[in-house]
């Protein structure tokens, strides 16, 4: 299909992104065996996406350690060697994230040798970013880009564009060389600022938060998993004027249902305990506020419109993760935008296969 107009993001018209082959079109189209490269949840995802394509998946494969004695969805997990034996050349999807520089390197090694594919599906929930759907958004994803301040920015929209329509990682690694990670969305120039870390998890950002925002006057840390929630409060024992809340963010203050899991992967779900739901304007009120972190798993929507009287009111600087949902990397710049037209954002990409961990900072 070709569409009408002369649009552009970056240097690529809307037909020219029209023109990418999707990754799903790639998958379909293979004529080699189809194996998954990890047994995660990640996997879970790629391997319900395949059963949508309709194409069958010929078997899964992991490192050494993790492939003895394993099924996945009853298959037998094997080594990339064993698997290379018995079915020889082969598409490869990635199924599993990482930054582990020996990681990301055995993943290149592999993609000399195989066609490999990171299909971008949802962190959170199920889904998956979809050509058409972004063709037929164009304009929510060029309203996004026409706010970024920078041509690293822009170069990066981009790149991760071209990513998540084709799955190919050569994109992705040119987003970490065009726009690296911003070292210094934590900074904050207010005297005695009040600082939010909504998701704090076990305190690491909270630490980063103290440490670049000086002399900072209260730091409110909201992590909803109670594990995480405990290792937050010990390792943040040190810090001077912060405050804990057992909640998650949320656009109104009500109860919610939680699904724990290890590490940051805590998120809102169906079929989880019950936890207290907290709104950042509920939390301030009227009450000064300079700089807030989101990185709430998925619920990040929601917490940005609990924020929106405080982000009218203060204009806070604001640094939130845009990588839960497929849409996320313009959905969330439009809508803080559209709260307060004159920020201007940064788009920065870390180094992370597939594409996590890429941020946006909203500031005046």
């Amino acid at each position: 299909m070709k569409y009408r107009g002369i649009r552009k993001i970056g240097i690529m018209t809307k037909n020219e992104f029209s023109a990418l082959t999707s990754w799903q079109e790639r998958i379909k189209s293979t004529g080699k065996p189809v194996y998954i490269y990890g047994m995660g949840n990640g996997a879970d995802k790629i391997l319900r996406q395949l059963d949508r394509l309709g194409v069958r998946c010929s078997g899964v494969f992991a490192s050494d350690a993790f492939a003895r004695h394993n099924t996945f969805h009853g298959m037998t997990v094997t080594t990339l060697a064993e698997a290379e034996k018995q079915s020889g050349d082969m598409m490869i999807l990635l199924g599993f994230g990482s930054s582990l520089p020996d990681v990301m390197a055995h993943i290149d090694s592999i993609a000399d040798r195989h066609e490999l594919i990171a299909p971008e599906v949802s962190v959170i929930g199920d889904g998956a970013f979809e050509k058409e759907v972004f063709l037929d958004r164009f304009e929510e994803a060029q309203a996004a880009y026409d706010r970024l301040d920078g041509e690293a920015s822009r170069a990066c929209f981009e790149l991760l564009t071209k990513f998540k329509i084709t799955g190919d990682l050569e994109w992705l690694r040119q987003a970490f060389t065009i726009s690296p990670a911003d070292k210094d969305r934590f900074e904050c120039g207010a005297e005695s600022a009040v600082i939010l870390d909504l998701g704090a998890y076990n305190g690491d950002t909270a630490l980063e938060l103290a440490s670049a925002c000086k002399g900072y006057s209260r730091l409110i840390a909201v992590e909803p998993e109670k594990k995480n929630f405990q290792k937050l409060i010990r390792n943040t024992a040190a810090l001077d004027s912060i405050e804990y809340i057992n909640a998650a963010a949320w656009s109104h203050e009500c109860e919610l249902s939680f699904c724990s899991s290890a590490g940051r992967m805590a998120a809102v779900g169906d079929g989880g305990k019950t936890v207290r739901a907290v709104s950042v304007d509920g939390l301030l009120g009227s009450g000064r506020c300079d700089l807030i972190k989101y990185d709430v798993e998925g619920a990040d929507k929601e917490a940005i419109l609990g924020s929106k009287d405080t982000i009218r009111r203060w204009c806070p600087k604001i640094c939130t993760a845009v990588y839960h949902r497929p849409y996320d990397y313009f959905e969330l710049i439009n809508l803080i935008g559209g709260i307060r037209p004159d920020y201007s954002f940064r788009l920065t990409q870390d180094v992370y296969y597939p594409a996590w961990e890429t941020n946006i900072t909203a500031y005046i």
